[in-house]
């Protein structure tokens, strides 16, 4: 462990600090290119923008440029550390944009006194980006701000921890009740954690057809009910009115459990009293609500996932976010809606029923995938992941309303 602390450190340090930077794309070499790149040449492109504010998709890298946003008050599982300790994070999150979209992108990290200091700050500056990513944002203050968010804002505003969570999370889930012969709409849940991704999850969840009062929801008080007198209007959306109190409690015959909370909360006796053929996805980062060895030793029934690149079935987010916002940029949405999540859901799921390129299987270090269960999601170093996310995403934003302008021709063909 301690040679890995110095590999990451080394890592973000060498051979030049951090791990984005800025390069030019028009020849700036003679006296003419500078006068064309400057003055008095960039008037010109000012004035049509004055004309027409979308000439800026036109003349600028606005349509290809993306915000990663971020207050620092959750940072990983490391929690509230400030926003100038969050900006590695945040500079990795650039990094995947470009690495898996081809999307530019520039990390910010926010200092304020109030939420709606924040919610001022990344409005005002909005309009530079094609779109907003906000990341590492605690709860609930994190939902007041994307809404807020969106509503102000003229280009798509993603919380990733929820959305792009949520999104991997149903798309994972649904092949693998698929796999266990099960219906969402018929199976229990029991979630495990109740903040930003929890909640999200769910949410998503019961879209894609899971039953609302078939969700029981733990917090660090146990079970959210209805006779609880200290819930957020987030969680009471999902407080059941039961007398199940533990997680022992509810977990009794469940088909599903997700885990968004901390390590080994949840015991090989209580994986027990589940329904036969459950599905397990243990996401806590770095250790598992349980660990996959511990659970394969208590049943062998089970379809698990973590968090984890060490084990199969990993629930990451990169399988998503660069994709909705590849598809998004590109026919200019001003919003990120609920028709374009679950077209990502959908087109995720389905790559995973189709044959592994060689490539993919070699960077895995795997000799076969086959759809099945230590293979439901996608890995996320397959490169048709662009292709079909941001195609399904950018279909449904012009189907649903969100775009600003149909799809361009051929756009992400095979």
């Amino acid at each position: 462990m301690t040679d890995f602390r110095q590999q990451a450190l080394d890592y973000h340090q060498y051979p030049t600090p951090g791990k984005i930077s800025v390069e030019l794309t028009t020849p700036a070499e003679t006296s003419k290119d500078l006068a064309l790149a400057y003055s008095p040449g960039v008037a010109e492109p000012v004035r049509e923008i004055a004309q027409d504010p979308d000439n800026a998709y036109k003349y600028t890298a606005k349509g290809n440029m993306v915000a990663v946003i971020t207050n620092g008050t959750a940072i990983l599982g490391l929690g509230n550390l400030g926003p100038l300790a969050s900006k590695p994070v945040m500079e990795g999150k650039a990094l995947l944009f470009k690495r898996f979209a081809g999307l530019d992108s520039i990390d910010i990290e926010v200092s304020h006194r109030t939420t709606q200091d924040f919610i001022n700050t990344v409005a005002n500056i909005a309009d530079t980006f094609g779109g907003i990513n906000l990341e590492d944002i605690k709860a609930p203050e994190c939902f007041e701000i994307e809404q807020a968010l969106i509503e102000r804002c003229n280009v798509p505003v993603f919380h990733d921890d929820q959305h792009g969570t949520a999104i991997v999370t149903a798309a994972g889930m649904l092949n693998a009740l698929e796999i266990q012969g099960k219906k969402l709409a018929e199976s229990r849940v029991v979630c495990l954690g109740a903040g930003a991704a929890a909640i999200a999850c769910m949410e998503l969840l019961i879209k894609c057809g899971a039953q609302r009062e078939h969700i029981y929801m733990l917090d660090s008080k146990g079970v959210i009910h209805t006779r609880r007198d200290d819930l957020n209007e987030y969680k009471q959306l999902f407080a059941n009115n039961t007398d199940k109190r533990t997680l022992k409690d509810v977990i009794e015959g469940a088909d599903i459990f997700v885990g968004v909370s901390g390590p080994d909360l949840l015991s090989p006796e209580e994986l027990k009293l589940m329904a036969p053929n459950p599905v397990i996805f243990a996401c806590s980062n770095p250790d598992p609500e349980i660990k996959p060895e511990v659970a394969m030793a208590a049943r062998d029934d089970l379809i698990m996932g973590t968090g984890r690149s060490d084990y199969p079935n990993q629930v990451n987010n990169v399988l998503c976010f660069p994709f909705m916002f590849r598809g998004a940029l590109d026919v200019r949405a001003t919003a990120i809606n609920d028709e374009m999540k679950v077209a990502a859901v959908e087109a995720i799921r389905q790559l995973a029923k189709e044959p592994v390129p060689d490539s993919v299987l070699k960077a895995a270090d795997v000799k076969e995938l086959n759809f099945g269960r230590n293979y439901i999601i996608p890995k996320p170093i397959d490169p048709r992941l662009c292709q079909r996310v941001a195609r399904a995403v950018a279909e449904a934003a012009v189907k649903s309303g969100a775009a600003k302008i149909d799809l361009p021709e051929n756009y992400m063909q095979d």
